[in-house]
């Protein structure tokens, strides 16, 4: 790894898709390499930006990244509805006939990593490869101040606060993203706007609403909100908010509320059939 490559602020799109967040990267970084499986959304996004392909600025990896130490052709499972969809783990035999089983060109994650340059941030979103691969970048000494996957199991958390040693964590819903629309962001030339498509990841770092949780709030957090569709980000940089935080108490109030709005309602119901049986016998 060169000097020229620790100098530089990289930022890493780990399933990149058609580059919704590549511009939003692009404000935020010297260099971004986005990484996808798909040659239709490779060849997609070198079409898009040309101009940055071509000023070096962004590199675009057509690849399956992996956790294994060979690299060379694998299968891949293309969603035959959703380009978003594609994923290396082998389906589910009851989902199977949903996917078309190709053939494509695999790397190394901390190798590719290695080839590039020191991360500043690192996204993951590879329909539900995330864990081996930070487990991999994590074996490898790979530690980026900031990076998120996405959280269909707790594995992810355990990775992140376990293996990786991060302590400071937010959450960003992707059915939420949207409601970011045109804000303000931090860049290395100052305060920005950006508009935050809904179908992108959406923000990271201290752009990301709200104060840092640590990792026994966050994972209380996590409890409440529940697995899905939903990024975990956490960082080695900032310090997290002392337990019990703003944060966990603007989760825990709605969650509060509505736990006792349920208990109304059964206390309401149980009283209606008390009286409905009364008026019967009468």
């Amino acid at each position: 790894m060169t000097d020229d490559h620790a100098a530089r602020r990289i930022i890493y799109d780990f399933g990149a898709n058609n580059g919704d967040d590549i511009p939003y990267y692009l404000m935020k970084a010297d260099l971004v390499v986005a990484v996808d499986a798909n040659p239709a959304m490779c060849a997609l996004m070198t079409d898009r930006f040309s101009d940055e392909v071509r000023s070096g600025r962004l590199i675009i990896e057509q690849c399956v990244l992996t956790d294994c130490a060979t690299e060379g052709e694998v299968h891949f499972y293309n969603h035959r509805l959703s380009d978003r969809w594609g994923q290396f783990s082998p389906p589910s035999a009851d989902r199977l006939h949903e996917y078309d089983r190709v053939l494509l060109p695999s790397r190394n994650v901390a190798a590719l990593v290695r080839d590039h340059g020191v991360p500043h941030y690192i996204k993951i979103d590879v329909e539900g490869y995330d864990g081996p691969l930070l487990r991999s970048l994590f074996e490898h000494g790979i530690r980026p101040p900031f990076i998120s996957a996405e959280s269909h199991t707790i594995d992810v958390f355990c990775l992140l606060a376990g293996m990786g040693g991060y302590n400071s964590f937010k959450l960003v819903e992707g059915d939420r993203v949207d409601t970011y629309g045109t804000g303000t962001i931090l860049t290395p030339a100052g305060v920005r706007e950006h508009w935050f498509h809904a179908e992108s990841a959406g923000p990271f770092g201290d752009d990301i609403r709200g104060e840092w949780a640590c990792a026994e709030d966050f994972f209380q957090i996590l409890a409440i909100h529940g697995l899905g569709w939903k990024d975990i980000h956490a960082t080695t940089v900032i310090e997290a908010a002392p337990r019990g935080g703003k944060s966990l108490r603007a989760v825990l109030r709605p969650w509060i509320t509505a736990r006792r709005m349920e208990r109304l309602r059964r206390r309401l119901d149980r009283w209606r059939a008390v009286l409905g049986a009364g008026s019967s016998r009468r």
